[in-house]
């Protein structure tokens, strides 16, 4: 596996990290055995970026990237989870989309300077190792004027003192990661843009990557499958769309077209794809089975020709 800088981090990654809502049982129940040995299996195949969250399955997914990463040699790897939602009993921002979270506790949101440290602590001791390399403010736009401010300059200062080596945003929205790096004069050391720089959705290219570029702010891209929307396995509709819009469709087909003229897998295409921007040093996906992320890794290898991609520039 291709190893890259991570920006002005000083970290090294894998080109192709593994995001591990999916075995925090987002939208279907994964066994605990099943999802270490997802993690074990990325490992086994060079990856060496894992991204987390408190939210993700309510404290399921930190547990289980504990489980899976304590012991292995902690130089090796680099490990990112995120603040905003405090885990806690009666917490009561629930999300339907969590099939197995543990009874009693929800998410809170809470950005303030208190919160974010608290978050901080409590995802270190779920998972049971020692740092946190990359800290990402996770949908600021939910509290947007204290997420710029108390979580950010709590995290500044957690840096600071090398509690951690990076800040990050994790976004679903470009023009929120946009805001961010403006108001705060370029501060976070990366962006993991979800969903807005693939191969349906390149309006992360308008404003976010060129300013990212102008700070040398590195970006992670995931959610490159868009929702599912890609893959021709799709179980039902795809997250993130009530119903696939005519011209989405649309387009789908013209990248299939492509894709059979030049013996491309789409999802291969998919993945790949945001790493042609210099902006994108890494991609981030999810798997759910060891078989989903050997498949990620496969496509992340294959060569694609050059004609391939000006074929597409032209489809599209």
């Amino acid at each position: 596996m291709r190893t890259v800088e991570l920006g002005r981090t000083g970290l090294r990654v894998s080109e192709l990290g593994l995001g591990l809502a999916s075995v925090g049982g987002m939208f279907a129940a994964v066994p605990q055995q099943q999802a270490v040995a997802t993690i074990d299996r990325a490992w086994e195949l060079g990856v060496r970026l894992f991204d987390t969250a408190p939210v993700y399955g309510y404290g399921l997914s930190e547990q289980r990237a504990g489980l899976a990463l304590r012991g292995r040699p902690r130089d090796e790897f680099v490990l990112c989870t995120k603040v905003g939602r405090l885990i806690e009993p009666g917490g009561p921002e629930l999300q339907p989309i969590w099939a197995e979270p543990p009874a009693g506790v929800g998410p809170r949101l809470d950005y303030s300077y208190a919160g974010t440290i608290r978050s901080f602590e409590a995802s270190l001791e779920r998972m049971g190792i020692d740092r946190i390399d990359v800290l990402h403010v996770h949908d600021p736009e939910l509290d947007f004027p204290r997420a710029s401010t108390e979580a950010f300059r709590a995290l500044t200062e957690l840096r600071g003192r090398g509690t951690i080596r990076a800040i990050s945003l994790g976004v679903n929205h470009a023009d929120v990661a946009a805001r961010f790096v403006r108001e705060t004069d370029g501060g976070p050391d990366l962006v993991m843009l979800a969903g807005r720089y693939t191969l349906l959705d390149r309006s992360g290219a308008d404003e976010l990557l060129p300013l990212c570029r102008k700070y040398g702010v590195a970006v992670l891209a995931a959610g490159v499958f868009q929702g599912g929307v890609l893959a021709d396995t799709a179980d039902g509709i795809p997250h993130g769309y009530a119903r696939v819009p005519r011209d989405v469709l649309r387009r789908i087909e013209v990248l299939r077209e492509v894709c059979r003229a030049y013996d491309v897998p789409l999802l291969a295409a998919a993945l790949q794809f945001p790493l042609r921007h210099p902006a994108v040093p890494a991609v981030v996906v999810g798997a759910r089975s060891p078989r989903e992320i050997a498949e990620a890794v496969a496509w992340h290898s294959l060569t694609v020709p050059e004609a391939f991609w000006t074929a597409l520039r032209s489809a599209l």
